[in-house]
């Protein structure tokens, strides 16, 4: 089961069928808005604009859907504040309207999909969060209880309901959030909302990387090698790649992250693990693994390892990284004893936008004539269009329920310059691993970052 054969790319972006690419900017032209960033978040910005009747301009340095938009495992939930212990643990007095806008949200893409007829194998299955272990069935507890608190359709697993619906020997119990998430194909959303916004009158420039954003006038001017946008104002989408804004350094760090695909399963391994419900699977340790079927029953099996190297560079050499395929590997037979044999066809790592809060944030620059959006840290294929959504209103100066959000009016807490960044980040790692290892007891160091309201996970 190596996957040292894989192919070294996104499964996701490896397709007969994608599109062409789009011609790079060739010369000047003005917007109402420039976009920057090809991802899910700049092509919502992008098409939520346009269909208000904006010129929009959207850049895109590679090609769309190029970074973790193309490379994630294509779960698309409800939650805008990656969970909702999180979310109790910083919003408490606003996390009744953030469940709300989460649930309107996701209605929202799922209407979306349907009116523009965008085929990414939209699956309405929920997503259940297993325990591999029993000190992890109290915390499934405390969730559904709070899930069913705002109104959300969630039911306990014991281990033999669990793998009646998933047959692992290593399950001790789940939480099926049954009305919470979707899972999706990330880039066919991609190059479906790219169509959509082309035809609400966006226009879309691929192989283009903006090299400075600037002031000019009363308006702002992208520079590319092309050419330049000026535009009234612009709306910054770039995830973990290098900011144009100096600020955004302070609040997100790029943390790599790996992903394994099978080859598809036949009818008998199928059989084997049941799995008929399709649902999107994660684990719930600190470290944990997130999995689900594609629409042709190959396995995506990613996380657990999250990385971060010194200085935080965002380079092509990192998206491969044969020590965690292979811990990958090793932790996908320990789950599906079964399906020994059976070859893995790709393999791919890329950066995640992290921020200290586990969430989207927004701000602003050049005397507000710039908006940006980023720190998703995983869970922004659905949380990326209500994140486009409030950087819309900020772009606009609007005063609405959404910037009245306190999620919305404050920023994380920063991290530190390096080499203490580093430092941080991997001592956390460590005090992670040890507190899977004891039962879920978080070790000195974690309590410390609770106290200071930077409670990680991976």
């Amino acid at each position: 089961m190596t996957p040292a054969d894989a192919a070294p790319r996104p499964f996701w972006l490896d397709r007969p069928d994608a599109p062409a690419p789009r011609p790079p900017l060739d010369g000047a032209v003005e917007a109402d808005l420039v976009v920057v960033g090809g991802g899910l978040t700049g092509l919502w910005t992008a098409l939520l604009a346009a269909e208000e009747g904006k010129r929009v301009v959207l850049l895109e340095g590679e090609r769309i859907a190029f970074g973790a938009s193309g490379r994630n495992g294509g779960f698309c939930v409800a939650s805008l504040t990656h969970g909702i212990g999180n979310g109790l643990a910083r919003w408490p007095a606003e996390l009744a309207t953030l469940e709300r806008m989460g649930r309107e949200n996701l209605d929202a893409i799922r209407a979306t999909v349907a009116r523009h007829r965008i085929d990414c194998d939209w699956e309405d299955t929920g997503t259940i969060d297993v325990a591999t272990a029993p000190h992890q069935l109290a915390w499934l507890a405390e969730d559904a209880e709070q899930l069913r608190r705002f109104g959300w359709e969630a039911e306990l697993l014991d281990a033999a309901a669990m793998r009646a619906q998933v047959d692992s020997p290593t399950y001790a119990g789940g939480l099926w959030w049954r009305d919470g998430g979707a899972l999706v194909d990330p880039a066919r959303l991609c190059w479906g909302l790219a169509r959509a916004a082309e035809a609400a009158g966006a226009t879309i420039f691929e192989g283009t990387p903006v090299q400075a954003l600037g002031s000019d006038g009363a308006g702002v001017r992208a520079d590319a090698p092309g050419g330049r946008v000026l535009a009234r104002r612009a709306l910054l989408a770039t995830s973990a790649f290098p900011p144009l804004v100096r600020a955004i350094r302070r609040y997100v760090v790029p943390v790599y992250d790996y992903v394994l695909v099978t080859e598809p399963l036949t009818d008998a391994q199928r059989e084997a693990i049941g799995w008929r419900g399709r649902q999107g699977l994660s684990d719930v340790g600190n470290q944990f693994h997130y999995y689900r079927q594609t629409a042709d029953h190959r396995i995506l099996w990613g996380g657990y390892d999250a990385v971060y190297e010194l200085g935080g560079r965002v380079t092509p050499e990192r998206d491969q990284r044969p020590a965690t395929f292979a811990l990958l590997a090793e932790h996908f037979a320990a789950t599906f004893p079964q399906l020994e044999g059976l070859r893995f066809s790709h393999r791919w790592g890329g950066a995640i936008d992290t921020s200290s809060r586990f969430s989207a944030m927004w701000g602003t620059a050049l005397d507000e004539r710039a908006t940006y959006v980023v720190g998703f840290t995983g869970l922004g294929v659905g949380a990326s269009r209500f994140g486009a959504r409030v950087g819309l209103d900020l772009v606009d100066g609007l005063d609405t329920e959404r910037t009245r959000l306190e999620m919305v009016r404050r920023r994380p807490l920063p991290f530190p310059p390096e080499p203490a960044r580093w430092a941080g980040i991997q001592l956390t790692r460590r005090a992670l691993a040890r507190a899977d290892e004891r039962g879920g007891r978080r070790g000195p160091w974690l309590r410390l970052l609770d106290r200071l309201g930077l409670g990680f996970d991976s």
